[in-house]
């Protein structure tokens, strides 16, 4: 399995970003932001950690302290309170090495070792074949697609992906 470590968002996550905010990378995503969205995503990613509403963190390898990407879970508005969403982006540069599916791994873990015996839900729009690659590779279930506003305004056919507590023996 390929080494990362999830690395809680700081004051340097913008940087990080920036970095994503490329049209490859946003594709799926209604394309890229303005700086000034940026920064005002990078300021409610710390007011969430700070307030308990989100876990963000930088995808860190040993190679790229700095951080390859980023991946969080907040509270799901979709499916019921308990549940929580998960996103994730990995810089072009280092995708295809596993990098998203250990760090997917490895936000699973710290959302049940934070919440508890918990679903978590992922909605990679249906033609994005990496994410929901990387779902099937970390053990989500598919069960359904739906439409799905992401961005605000923006309405795309999405893949409903869970990856469910009892799965994982989470809470026994």
């Amino acid at each position: 399995m390929t080494e990362v470590r999830l690395q809680q968002w700081g004051d340097d996550g913008l940087e990080t970003l920036r970095r994503a905010n490329t049209p490859e990378m946003t594709a799926f995503l209604g394309g890229p932001e303005s700086e000034q969205a940026l920064v005002e995503r990078h300021a409610r990613y710390l007011r969430l950690w700070r307030e308990g509403g989100a876990r963000m963190f930088r995808i860190v390898t040993p190679d790229h302290p700095e951080g390859v990407g980023s991946i969080g879970t907040w509270p799901d508005g979709h499916h019921g309170s308990g549940a929580f969403e998960t996103g994730w982006a990995v810089e072009a540069a280092h995708q295809g090495r596993g990098i998203a599916t250990a760090a997917l791994l490895a936000v699973l873990d710290d959302a049940r070792a934070t919440h508890g015996a918990v679903d978590v839900y992922a909605y990679p729009r249906v033609e994005n074949a990496a994410s929901n690659a990387i779902c099937r590779k970390a053990g989500f279930v598919l069960v359904g697609e739906e439409p799905f506003e992401y961005p605000k305004g923006t309405w795309a056919r999405s893949s409903v992906w869970v990856h469910r507590a009892e799965d994982t023996g989470a809470g026994a």
